[in-house]
């Protein structure tokens, strides 16, 4: 069957996602120049509705022109030295990215490795915190986004709380999904991105910080300089030239959160992915990770069904998911739950059925949608 698309590809991907109209108006206005009264005062609204997201007063944080590794590698070279020992969760794509940042400044990294599709055992790090003491930092995915998986860093948190040991978390596909109180949890650096759950072009990187690690803040670094940014960000102005309109936007972005509440944000993702899997699951597919993040599926198709050919027939339909990366590549897609709705999900699905059967793998029409339906609305 041949689909003519005359609405053009939709992304299902988890980052890119989708950008709502109401964010691409704001997108679509003419800049303004951030040397203003004009961009000073949107810039602390911001920044207020970001302390609101995060539930926490604290001026510690702050927006680089940047991906969201720009901010992980912030992360690295403002709160740690050379020599300083830190123990990396390397359990997926992201995980190894941290390892690499850690050794390319010259940390003295120890990598706990977890199978992909795996969780890690806090019990683990633990036991690695007594054997070195003097580790400076636990490095981790909250939502490891190559294998869909979900680190329990509240658990890790009550493990690092009371040690000399800051607990860092790549949030980039958790930020804006899962209600976080990163004070409240003892976390000590979060990090996100704009293009996930933000709903955004990609270009804004978010750096959250506790006391504890404000403590430790020694910039190794120009542009990525945590200490300069926040003087400067806390008035309402930026180091270097930011990203205006993305700004603007995550203002735009941070309301429309706001608005819906967090915890419904958080019900909302929990229920969609929860229909997600269980519909896929009805139709022969395996649910990659031991314990799933809601931002996000990783799937298994069925037994004698490629991962690439599935998501080619699917993406001839306008739809486009996401691949493997890394030791998955080929094995599993994607399906990003990030700045979708719940019918939004239909249509990946049934386009899901469709490229089954145009592979040879008979399913019934419906079923994968029947049972998402029958979950969300239970």
């Amino acid at each position: 069957m041949k689909f003519n698309n005359f609405k053009g590809e939709r992304v299902f991907t988890p980052g890119p996602v989708e950008i709502p109209d109401r964010i691409r108006e704001v997108l679509g206005r003419q800049i303004i120049h951030h040397r203003t009264k004009e961009f000073t005062e949107a810039f602390l609204e911001t920044r207020e509705l970001f302390k609101r997201l995060v539930d926490c007063p604290s001026e510690n944080f702050v927006f680089f022109a940047s991906s969201g590794t720009g901010a992980m590698e912030a992360a690295v070279l403002n709160f740690f030295s050379e020599g300083d020992k830190v123990i990396a969760v390397v359990g997926g794509k992201f995980g190894e990215r941290w390892s690499e940042l850690g050794k390319t400044y010259g940390l003295n990294v120890i990598d706990l490795s977890v199978e992909w599709g795996k969780s890690v055992n806090p019990e683990d790090v633990e036991k690695l915190l007594k054997e070195h003491p003097d580790c400076k930092g636990v490095l981790v995915q909250m939502s490891e986004s190559s294998t869909g998986a979900y680190h329990d860093v509240k658990a890790l948190a009550k493990i690092t709380r009371d040690r000399d040991t800051l607990l860092v978390v790549d949030a980039i596909t958790a930020l804006g999904v899962y209600n976080m109180k990163p004070h409240e949890w003892g976390i000590d650096i979060v990090v996100g991105g704009s293009q996930k759950a933000f709903m955004l072009p990609p270009g804004l990187s978010m750096l959250w910080f506790s006391e504890k690690a404000q403590e430790r803040l020694k910039p190794r670094s120009y542009y990525f300089n945590v200490k300069k940014e926040a003087e400067k960000q806390k008035e309402g102005q930026t180091a270097f030239t930011p990203a205006i309109s993305l700004i603007l936007a995550l203002r735009e972005s941070l309301e429309m959160l706001l608005e819906v509440g967090m915890d419904e944000v958080e019900k909302k993702y929990s229920k969609m992915s929860q229909g997600v899997r269980e519909a896929l699951k009805e139709i022969g597919c395996q649910i990659f990770p031991e314990n799933p993040v809601i931002s996000l599926t990783a799937v298994l198709p069925p037994e004698g069904v490629n991962a690439d050919e599935l998501r080619k027939a699917i993406l001839s339909m306008g739809i486009r998911l996401a691949g493997g990366q890394g030791k998955v590549k080929g094995k599993i897609f994607r399906i990003s739950h990030m700045g979708m709705d719940y019918l939004d999900v239909v249509q990946a699905l049934s386009a899901i059925e469709l490229a089954l059967n145009q592979l040879g793998k008979k399913v019934r029409y419906g079923s994968a949608v029947g049972k998402y339906l029958e979950v969300i609305s239970s």
